[in-house]
């Protein structure tokens, strides 16, 4: 049995805890704010807010299971809905049951709001990439990839579920990644597409739950200042020590064990969200979510009806991602607002109720972007969002990791490669 140090408690991290815990190992979570998630979590609020809206999808297998170690009910705790892209008087796509391939051409077919050419556009586009493997050149971008398809499709699929998956516009944002969620969320079996939308604060789902079943292997509120080989925290011996921390604070606790590697997770770039909630009293969207057109005076891509997945009435939350040119535009509230009376019908006149801005929410997901390995040295790795690997900066993304990291840790042990000090590292491109 290793004593092993997780530091950070978000998913990456509760994911390590957990998987390490269970093979025996004796773990030690340290996590600098005074409670888990990282940015996956609940503010304060009656009833509590969350940071941004998190959703997952059916095809989301690992964060599923993770969930259901710590004894949560996924039935219990989110909404889970057939893929439908909905606008303000618009059904949009909608996926019926069924097999994958199937369900989605038959969506794609059913879509009165396109002309047929964009619908064989489409299948045709999809086609292609499915007998390709989901693979492309590294070096282009989402809108590259998808520069031959209708502008509808375009405008009304490609765009809004780029910057939701990836939280980078299309312009900028890394085909081949793009093409790894399509190819899981699509075509992976039957649910996979399938919406999971909170139906709870978003502590719930998983930092609540592991913060009781971590009991005293917990440290909250306790930023790691140092960590040298050997390995030893802050001073406290331990045989091998998992970084599950922001890359920010990964690249400086690695500046002088690993400068390369240090260097890679330092370069990252990050793009914002900002999440707007409305309230308006005895109001409530046709659906739980909404797609909405991006435009210069219309931020938001998404609305959310917290009344409808069992939150507080009347409360509305926008989503603003890939949000940086409204950051540098000091924020975008009134136009959210401004935008929300266009665009939908109101029982009564929305007013703002809450802005939240994570400035760093997401690593640019750019083309032939390199992340940063999860191996550093034996007996030291990274789990997080941002490690190399298929994933856009997801909450599966980051639960992977972590296991993989667990693993990691395991497998060192096992070879006797613990506890010997630190090596370079080495950057390692996204596939």
């Amino acid at each position: 049995m290793s004593r092993v140090a997780i530091v950070g408690g978000g998913w990456a991290g509760i994911a390590a805890a957990v998987a390490l815990a269970d093979a025996g190992h004796d773990i030690t979570v340290f996590e600098m704010a005074p409670q888990l998630g990282g940015r996956a979590r609940s503010v304060a609020g009656e009833p509590p807010y969350d940071n941004g809206q998190h959703i997952l999808i059916g095809a989301y297998r690992d964060s599923l299971a993770l969930m259901a170690r710590l004894g949560v009910d996924a039935s219990r705790v989110l909404k889970r809905l057939p893929l439908a892209l909905p606008y303000p008087g618009e059904p949009g796509l909608r996926l019926p049951p069924g097999s994958p391939l199937i369900a989605f051409t038959r969506g794609v077919l059913a879509h009165r709001g396109w002309p047929w050419s964009a619908r064989l556009g489409l299948l045709m586009a999809a086609g292609g990439w499915l007998a390709r493997g989901f693979r492309c050149d590294a070096s282009l971008s989402v809108a590259d990839l998808c520069a031959g398809l209708p502008a509808a499709v375009k405008r009304d699929l490609v765009e809004p579920l780029c910057v939701a998956a990836l939280n980078t516009p299309a312009p900028q944002a890394n085909a081949q990644v793009f093409l790894r969620v399509l190819k899981d969320a699509l075509f992976s079996g039957p649910g996979s597409a399938d919406l999971l939308l909170p139906r709870r604060a978003l502590s719930e789902l998983l930092a609540g739950p592991a913060t009781v079943w971590l009991g005293e292997r917990l440290r909250l509120a306790t930023r790691v200042q140092r960590i040298e080989p050997g390995w030893r925290v802050d001073g406290e011996a331990f045989d091998a020590v998992v970084l599950a921390c922001t890359s920010v604070e990964a690249a400086r606790l690695t500046a002088e064990l690993a400068p390369a590697w240090s260097a890679t997770a330092g370069a990252l770039g990050f793009e914002p969200i900002i999440t707007v909630y409305l309230s308006s009293p005895g109001s409530a969207l046709a659906s739980p979510m909404l797609a909405l057109r991006e435009g210069p005076d219309a931020p938001a891509q998404f609305v959310f009806d917290h009344g409808a997945l069992g939150g507080a009435p009347g409360r509305f939350a926008f989503v603003v991602s890939g949000a940086a040119a409204w950051v540098e535009r000091g924020g975008c509230a009134e136009a959210v607002l401004a935008q929300a009376r266009r665009e939908i019908d109101w029982a009564t006149p929305p007013v703002i109720d809450k802005v939240l801005t994570e400035k760093r929410a997401t690593f640019a997901c750019t083309p032939g972007l390199q992340r940063a390995t999860g191996r550093i040295a034996p007996g030291l790795w990274a789990a997080g969002d941002y490690i190399a690997g298929p994933y856009p900066a997801t909450l599966e993304g980051a639960v992977r990791a972590g296991l993989a990291a667990a693993q990691g840790v395991g497998a060192d042990a096992g070879a006797g490669t613990g506890a010997k000090g630190a090596a370079s590292g080495s950057p390692t491109n996204t596939p």
